[in-house]
């Protein structure tokens, strides 16, 4: 099995950019730098993301994962690059105006209403349409999603993790996002019910279409649903490989994230 060097080599050195043969992209982030206060925590940060596409960005904790993605919503500004949505140069937009042209987020925490009910919860998701739409758009949802459609009733605060999380998921669907990001979606879930999310709710979000953008440190688990994976170290991007590529490179864990893959 080949090492990560070995694939860093081949994809540095075969004068092709790595991410050739892939689907159009929908999001393209082209040299990303960005950071807080005036200070780069990410740097020359280059990914695309496309529709149909798990796309899972690893690294150990303090790599940059979360200001890549803060920089993607928008809760932080550009300090260089440019951001792209479907050829369209989002890279001065508001946090809000990205949300309305497509790009959902699903937080670790504070994803759902604990005092609101499934329903209701999936119908804030829905706040900028008409209630016609939100109504249809939700019981396109359920068909997807039917567990959610026998809670409907339901409070999310007596919903066990895993169907907490994937109200959370419903909710940012209902805006019909083109671009969804899940940000640690196994969070504090045991290894079975972490499993289920990504192979029941991740997994079909991308055969719908969806472009998913997957932040999770339970790599080899997220490396099972995704189709191309990129892994920041240092906030650099250190590697850019097929799903399948990285699964078969035996020190991924060892070089770049230094944590077990299976705590519960």
């Amino acid at each position: 099995m080949p090492t990560s060097g070995e694939v860093m080599s081949a994809t540095s050195e075969s004068g092709r950019s790595p991410d050739s043969g892939r689907c159009v992209p929908h999001l393209v982030g082209e040299e990303v730098t960005s950071g807080y206060s005036k200070v780069p925590v990410i740097k020359d940060v280059t990914v695309q993301i496309g529709f149909g596409e798990v796309v899972l960005v690893m690294g150990p904790n303090g790599a940059g994962k979360s200001t890549f993605v803060k920089t993607v919503t928008g809760k932080l500004p550009l300090m260089g690059g440019r951001l792209l949505l479907s050829g369209e140069d989002i890279s001065s937009s508001r946090e809000e105006a990205r949300a309305a042209r497509g790009i959902g987020y699903v937080p670790q925490t504070g994803d759902v209403f604990p005092t609101l009910t499934v329903l209701e919860n999936m119908e804030m998701g829905g706040y900028r349409m008409r209630a016609k739409a939100v109504r249809r758009r939700i019981d396109e949802i359920f068909e997807i999603f039917p567990t959610l459609a026998v809670l409907r009733r339901r409070h999310a605060r007596t919903l066990s993790g895993g169907e907490r999380k994937m109200l959370g998921i419903a909710r940012a669907l209902v805006a019909s996002p083109t671009l969804l990001i899940l940000d640690e979606p196994t969070a504090n879930l045991s290894p079975l019910i972490a499993s289920s999310v990504l192979h029941q709710v991740v997994k079909t979000l991308a055969g719908t279409g969806s472009a998913v953008l997957l932040i999770e440190q339970r790599v080899h688990l997220g490396l099972e649903v995704a189709t191309w994976g990129y892994v920041l170290t240092d906030g650099r991007l250190r590697l850019s490989s097929s799903a399948d590529e990285l699964r078969k490179m035996d020190d991924l864990s060892n070089l770049f994230l230094n944590a077990p893959e299976e705590a519960s």
